[in-house]
């Protein structure tokens, strides 16, 4: 085995081209230029919470039945594990210059890191759809609100197709294009759209809560969405499960972060951004939607946690179609950062010269399409058995490429070797495969799995469900320490440069 180095920010030319044409192609390649700053790293975390999904998802955290200090405390420290585990994974791709399923390689192989790239790629394919729905559902807000006469084509047993309106269908099919363009003109594009996304949602957002507030007055803020029935040590179980969920919630990007930190110019840029965009960020958007969800109550009489529903109650035509604008294109902005971008890199990686980045995208967005994902979403029996399963997958894959990474490589990579098949190169393990991480990933994926599918016949595994995650990470992250440097599985041992 070839000594293992600390790699370049950039491969050298003259070796970049002798990379086997069936590991490479001009995406996966180590970057010439990495030159995204603070600020786009905080865009992109913008662009992944300000949604509707990350509005929702923040106002459950506070209808849980605890106190909002205690709420506040649960997300910060769930966010903070968020931060820190990013920091962890952005590291390697953001040295190298190559994205996450090429880092991947380390582990698992070169050719096994299509096994990561795959599942990761089907888990954002189901989400992409999902999210394009949401967007669509904003859309229809809008259209309905303009031009009244649509709203028979609105209603599924009226004019629907495979479980959709007409109206959705129109909705549904101009995002997924409008996506597919912005994808389509490359990173750079992606770049700047997200840069626009998340300061947009905060803009509306202060307007609506300001609205609120001039129709409630400051006595209508409540920071509890209910009534506080969990304290002192009853709390803390409920305290996990909020962190958790914050956690799961991040759980994609955060696996697949290596795909955007390979832009940074640098590794401290990282992580400026990582704080601004996580704890701080999350910590300002998360008050603002209990502050305005809270307000609907006075307002309008009932508690409303969709922001597309509570601007749809807004007396102006403009504030309404603003907002909902608004909101469908902050979803359309995590759409492309964590389910669109993920599976291009992904799909890619798996035929470098017959399936470029752009066509990995496509392949994203035609599966996203044929699984009619509004069926999904309004089925909660199949997301919880085909989607929580296919996440409980991602723990154990960030387990184990942590542990080779940080454990056993110690923080160093020949960049060079993750491009060749050569049985002498440094990641080519066994006919390609690393059976260590393999193995790994099968158990830690096995015991994050059987809690889900368990969880309403055996006793104990619904709350054990909850931290799918971490179980999954655990057993990968040991699982693959222990078998990388013991027993029959174990890797040789690099020298020391």
């Amino acid at each position: 085995m070839s000594n293992i180095v600390a790699p370049p920010v950039e491969a050298p030319a003259a070796s970049r081209s002798q990379y086997d044409p069936r590991l490479t192609n001009a995406d996966l390649a180590p970057l010439e230029k990495q030159s995204w700053g603070v600020y786009n790293i905080f865009a992109f975390w913008m662009s992944d919470v300000h949604s509707v999904g990350g509005y929702v998802t923040a106002g459950s955290l506070f209808a849980l039945g605890l106190a909002s200090w205690q709420v506040l405390i649960a997300l910060m420290v769930g966010i903070g594990i968020v931060q820190l585990f990013c920091n962890l994974i952005a590291k390697p791709s953001q040295r190298t210059g190559v994205p996450y399923p090429v880092i991947c390689r380390s582990a698992f192989g070169v050719l096994g890191a299509n096994i990561p790239a795959i599942i990761r790629g089907l888990i954002a394919v189901a989400w992409y759809g999902i999210q394009t729905f949401l967007a669509s559902a904003a859309l229809d807000v809008v259209l309905v609100k303009l031009f009244p006469g649509l709203a028979p084509y609105a209603v599924v047993a009226e004019h629907g197709f495979l479980g959709l309106s007409a109206l959705g269908w129109g909705s549904y099919l101009l995002l997924w294009v409008v996506q597919a363009c912005v994808f389509w003109r490359g990173m750079d594009a992606i770049r700047r759209f997200i840069d626009f996304c998340g300061p947009a949602v905060y803009v509306v957002m202060f307007a609506l809560c300001g609205y609120l507030i001039a129709k409630a007055g400051w006595g209508g803020i409540d920071l509890n969405l209910s009534t506080v029935t969990h304290s002192g040590w009853s709390a803390v179980p409920v305290m996990l499960g909020a962190i958790a969920l914050v956690v799961s919630y991040f759980s994609g990007p955060m696996l697949n972060f290596g795909d955007f930190s390979r832009y940074a110019r640098s590794y401290a840029v990282v992580k400026r951004g990582n704080l601004l965009g996580l704890p701080l960020n999350l910590l300002v958007f998360s008050l603002l939607v209990v502050i305005t969800a809270s307000l609907t109550v006075p307002v309008y009489g009932t508690l409303i946690t969709d922001p597309v529903q509570t601007v749809a109650r807004i007396d102006s035509t403009f504030a309404i179609i603003l907002g909902a604008l608004t909101f469908a294109v902050a979803t359309i902005g995590i759409n492309i950062v964590a389910n669109f971008v993920s599976p291009a890199f992904d799909f890619s990686n798996v035929h470098p010269q017959k399936i470029s980045w752009r066509a990995g995208g496509m392949i994203a967005a035609v599966g996203s399409l044929l699984i009619t994902p509004w069926n999904l979403y309004n089925n909660p029996e199949v997301i919880h058995y085909t989607l929580e399963t296919l996440g409980a997958c991602i723990g154990p894959l960030f387990g184990v490429l942590i542990a080779d990474y940080y454990l056993v490589r110690k923080q160093r990579v020949v960049v060079d070797d993750l491009f060749t098949l050569s049985p002498h190169g440094t990641y080519w393990y066994r006919r390609g495969y690393n059976p260590a991480a393999i193995t790994a990933t099968l158990l830690g994926t096995t015991a994050a799995v059987f809690p889900v599918l368990t969880a309403g016949d055996v006793t104990g595994m619904y709350t054990a469900a909850q931290y799918s995650w971490f179980i999954g990470c655990g057993i990968g992250l040991i699982g693959y320490r222990l078998l990388a440097t013991r027993g029959p599985l174990r890797l040789p041992v690099p020298e020391t440069p």
